[in-house]
């Protein structure tokens, strides 16, 4: 099985020996400046009875970093693989660069620099003869390669079975980024990186996007998207609950005021406003939960004479756990 999983895996990989060269050869299609990096039309799967995911509809611009978020078993592996054609979709349709995932995987896959979530490879290789044997197959050597390791702190000369849980994500980030693709597609990149590590792959998807290139990740570290995202999807139980960029997504999220008034206040001021609930006052401090805009708050406030005031945004955690319960951020 491990046997099976790591030929599947190189044979991704080593199909972008085509990369840049395989969009100039005679008979490759050429991808429209238009054309979105992913699209997904009601996809959908089920292994036997038991749900993968259900209809889901997505839109990936190009040059955007799309973050789908949910926790494990939410779908979002599922959704990666029926994307580079690893496992065939129940029913609905993904395109990937303007092809069609089912028809065109293996030019897909010439054109994606992908990291699964469960990196696995030749046990007895080096970091750098694994480079070097995946830059000979493309034809694109192993310059990048070094580039990136060099990056990300990582000694290419140990073999893969002595490296730790970090080392081994950092060899497959390498893979991934060494021939600079048009489309990444990472599944919980960042597992196992320290935090100083972490900030480095965040500036190397920083610079693919700023050079036009797209990004299709997975996680379920909330904060890790807040960082890096254009746009999220949350995805629940298998279903796409909410598509939003990320700043859209946190002004439908309550955020905390605390105002510190110089005179004791009515609740009432405050409590009759839209988007304001849970109003409390102790002596002359108003604390309060606003929905969306706090300008009514503000304006009310200034009706008094007011000494201090904290609001405290909402994580992205928070958003997400709102969607996730199946809660409606706007509802009382």
């Amino acid at each position: 099985m491990l046997q099976r999983r790591v030929f599947a895996f190189h044979q991704v990989i080593c199909d972008n020996s085509a990369g840049a060269s395989a969009a100039n050869m005679p008979g490759r299609r050429k991808i429209s400046a238009m054309t979105a990096a992913i699209e997904t039309v009601a996809l959908t799967k089920f292994y036997g009875e038991s749900r993968g995911i259900v209809d889901v509809s997505l839109a990936v611009k190009e040059g955007e970093v799309f973050g789908l978020l949910g926790p494990n078993g939410a779908g979002k592996t599922t959704t990666i693989r029926l994307l580079l054609d690893f496992i065939r979709p129940t029913s609905g349709s993904a395109r990937v660069l303007g092809l069609d995932a089912r028809q065109e995987s293996l030019e897909i896959r010439r054109r994606t620099g992908y990291l699964p979530g469960d990196f696995r490879t030749y046990r007895n290789m080096t970091g750098q003869q694994i480079f070097d044997y995946f830059g000979h197959l493309r034809g694109s050597g192993s310059t990048k390669a070094a580039h990136y390791c060099e990056r990300l702190g990582l000694d290419a000369s140990r073999p893969f079975r002595e490296l730790s849980k970090g080392n081994r994500q950092k060899v497959g980030l390498v893979q991934a980024f060494m021939s600079e693709p048009p489309l990444l597609i990472l599944d919980e990149p960042t597992s196992g990186l320290d935090p100083l590590v972490q900030q480095e792959f965040h500036r190397m998807i920083a610079e693919a996007r700023a050079s036009g290139r797209s990004i299709f990740l997975s996680s379920h570290v909330l904060g890790e998207a807040d960082a890096l995202c254009d746009r999220v999807g949350i995805i629940r139980d298998g279903e796409i609950v909410a598509v939003e960029e990320i700043d859209a997504l946190r002004a439908r999220a309550l955020k905390h005021m605390e105002i510190q008034f110089g005179e004791p206040v009515p609740a009432e001021a405050f409590s009759r406003l839209d988007g304001v609930r849970d109003v409390t006052v102790t002596d002359s401090r108003m604390a309060c939960n606003v929905t969306g805009p706090v300008d009514a708050v503000v304006k009310a406030a200034a009706k008094y004479i007011v000494v201090d005031v904290t609001s405290n945004q909402p994580s992205l955690e928070e958003v997400f756990l709102a969607y996730y319960a199946g809660a409606d951020p706007d509802a009382e």
